[in-house]
This record gives C-alpha cells, structure tokens and sequence, in this order.
C-alpha cells in the first residue's frame, strides 16, 4: 500500500506525518528513519483496524449527472421533446 506523507527537518530532526492524520508521525534523527517509524506506527494502526476506501456521493445536481444514462427511457423522453420543439420551430 501507498500513503501520501509530509517530510520535514525542523531543529535537526526529521519529522514524517501521514496526510490527513497528523496525529499519526514520527521524528527521528535522519529522513530514513522517520519514515521508517513512521511505516511503523501506520502498520500499528493498520492491525487495529481495518482499512476501506469510503466513497461519498455527490449531492444536489452533481449527484444526478450520469444517474441515467443507461435508462431506455430517456432517449425517449428525449427524442419526444426534441419533436415538439421541432413542430413549435416550424409553426
């Protein structure tokens, strides 16, 4: 697995924080080695719990936007308003 994490020396230490849990870090002495805690303390999270990927869905008008592109009826209903609005042009 793959975790986006933040690097930085600060008072001749290095400090690895996992993106989106800052809480979840480590400082040590070199680069590699806060990265090495830190892959250590994520691998300690891990076997507490379990890892999903959540999806949210879109609400309001984005929500809808490909809803129903499947749905036969729609390029019936379509089609139905494409001819009327055809029939008003010509009248």
């Amino acid at each position: 697995m793959t975790f986006p994490v933040t690097v930085h020396s600060s008072n001749g230490q290095f400090e690895a924080a996992l993106v989106g849990a800052p809480e979840v870090r480590a400082i040590a002495s070199t680069r590699e080695e806060a990265l090495a805690a830190l892959e250590s303390a994520i691998a300690r999270r891990l076997d507490q719990g379990e890892l999903v990927a959540l999806e949210v869905r879109r609400r309001g008008l984005a929500g809808l936007f490909g809803k129903y592109r499947d749905d036969p009826s729609l390029r019936e209903i379509c089609e139905a308003a494409y001819q009327e609005r055809d029939a008003d042009v010509q009248e």
